[in-house]
């Protein structure tokens, strides 16, 4: 038999590749007894697990990637990113690469500073960090590390300028100019644009498209999606625009169930579009119509993006902007 992969082992388990991944990382999300199968077939394929240095075998190399998520992504409702991480996982097994993930604390990020057991360990020789943290904490991970470093789903011109986002200026504009297209012209927008970088950014393609069409947009129509801990949390105005452009697919749900509650009709009464296409595990599939945020081809760049500067290419660097598309689903009343 040749070299052992991923695959073999989680053909014969009856799994993914993914999970078997994490069972030989020691990774969180495998049941016990899952992960001790998992590695007693690993160890009677004779499968090697690959070193946290480079190892070499002919042309091929191995590298292990450290992914860091923010603590507050992971709550209630937040799964988007660790699906995210999921497609990464998946995708490197197809790079020779391994990856371990290690989640930030809200303590350390926001105050204690401790930086990422994988780092301090030297456990990797790169590092992909998932979804915006707090640039104090940039700014001592890379005066502590010299490691390549990608974000994914964030960035900042001076912290974070080599990193991979999706195109939320242009997807928002495009499903602002959408409603307007259907004769919706009394629009509101439902987004705390301070919490992110990204909802700043959606924010401003919707802002360009209402001054296009000569729109203002009223302050009561300007709603603040959370509260200051960051949980989703908002109250309807008394007077209602004709639609409501959402910075994400989960303020586009919960929009829909005040409404639903008010005793509007969705999109009869009011039309609501979002924006990632994805609803969270348990939600009910309200068939929002949305901006698909294309994760996988994010993923494969950020890894790619790792990869390059671990060999030393003078590419690598530098920001990219990877376009989604619109999805038009049953929420906006058609012409």
């Amino acid at each position: 038999m040749g070299r052992v992969r991923l695959s073999d082992i989680a053909e014969k388990v009856g799994v993914s590749t993914v999970t078997v991944h994490n069972a030989l990382m020691d990774n969180k999300g495998v049941r016990e007894d899952l992960r001790i199968k998992i590695k007693k077939i690993a160890n009677e394929l004779n499968y090697k697990l690959p070193t946290t240095k480079k190892k070499e075998k002919g042309n091929e190399k191995f590298w292990t990637i450290g992914v860091l998520i923010a603590e507050n992504y992971l709550a209630q409702y937040t799964t988007f990113y660790w699906k995210m991480y999921q497609e990464l996982a998946f995708i490197a097994t197809e790079k020779n690469c391994f990856t371990t993930v290690e989640v930030l604390k809200k303590a350390d990020e926001k105050s204690t500073m401790k930086m990422p057991s994988c780092i301090t360990g030297k456990l990797v020789e790169g590092l992909i960090v998932i979804g915006e943290i707090d640039k104090k904490y940039i700014k001592e991970l890379k005066a502590y590390t010299d490691i390549p470093i990608v974000f994914l789903d964030f960035y900042d011109k001076e912290l974070a300028d080599n990193a991979v986002i999706t195109d939320n200026f242009y997807g928002m504009f495009l499903m602002t100019e959408f409603m307007f297209e259907q004769g919706i012209d009394e629009l509101g927008f439902l987004g705390s644009v301070y919490a992110t970088s990204s909802i700043m950014d959606r924010y401003c393609g919707f802002t360009k498209s209402m001054m296009l069409h000569g729109k203002n947009v009223r302050p009561e129509w300007f709603i603040e999606d959370r509260d200051e801990r960051g949980q989703m949390a908002f109250e309807l105005p008394k007077k209602l625009p004709k639609g409501f452009v959402c910075n994400c697919d989960l303020a586009a749900f919960m929009l829909i169930e005040k409404l639903n509650k008010a005793g509007y009709r969705v999109p009869e009464d009011i039309s609501v579009v979002g924006f990632d296409n994805y609803l969270y595990p348990g939600l009910a599939d309200l068939k929002i119509t949305t901006y698909e945020v294309n994760t996988k081809t994010m993923t494969k760049v950020a890894l790619e993006k790792i990869l390059k500067q671990l060999k030393g290419s003078k590419s690598g660097h530098g920001i990219d902007v990877v376009s989604g598309k619109m999805v038009i689903k049953r929420t906006v009343k058609l012409k």
